[in-house]
């Protein structure tokens, strides 16, 4: 029920993760106004809290390179699909979550997506599986 890592309204609070601040001007094209989280780049692992069910860094810090390839599916039927796997094959994988680089409204929310088919000094990956 969140519609960004932190809650559901901008600004930004202290503390909430590592995304395009005041410390990255100069390395990043637009940075979060009024933040700073103190990382110009990457931060270490345990620089901020978890979330309420002990992940951290759900946003900011790196964005996540994913296993389904990336598709854009029209929106015709008007219901919405949770969690869709994507398609078996493509030439881009998705690529979720902000990074250190991010500072815009869409980019900060927890539904942003990418998609990309290279390296980029961003991404970095989150080993999950289904639990069944």
């Amino acid at each position: 029920g969140r519609k960004y890592p932190w809650g559901a309204s901008l600004p930004v609070p202290a503390n909430s993760g590592n995304y395009a601040d005041s410390s990255a001007q100069g390395v990043v094209e637009a940075t979060v106004s009024g933040y700073n989280d103190g990382f110009v780049t990457t931060a270490p692992v345990d620089s901020f809290e978890p979330n309420a069910v002990g992940i951290f860094n759900m946003g900011g810090n790196v964005a996540e390179w994913v296993h389904d390839f990336y598709s854009i599916y029209p929106s015709g039927s008007g219901t919405v699909e949770r969690d869709p796997l994507g398609p078996p094959t493509g030439d881009y994988h998705v690529i979720r979550g902000s990074s250190w680089m991010d500072s815009t409204i869409t980019e900060l929310r927890l539904s942003y997506r990418d998609y990309g088919n290279a390296a980029r000094p961003d991404v970095g990956f989150r080993i999950a599986r289904y639990a069944e």
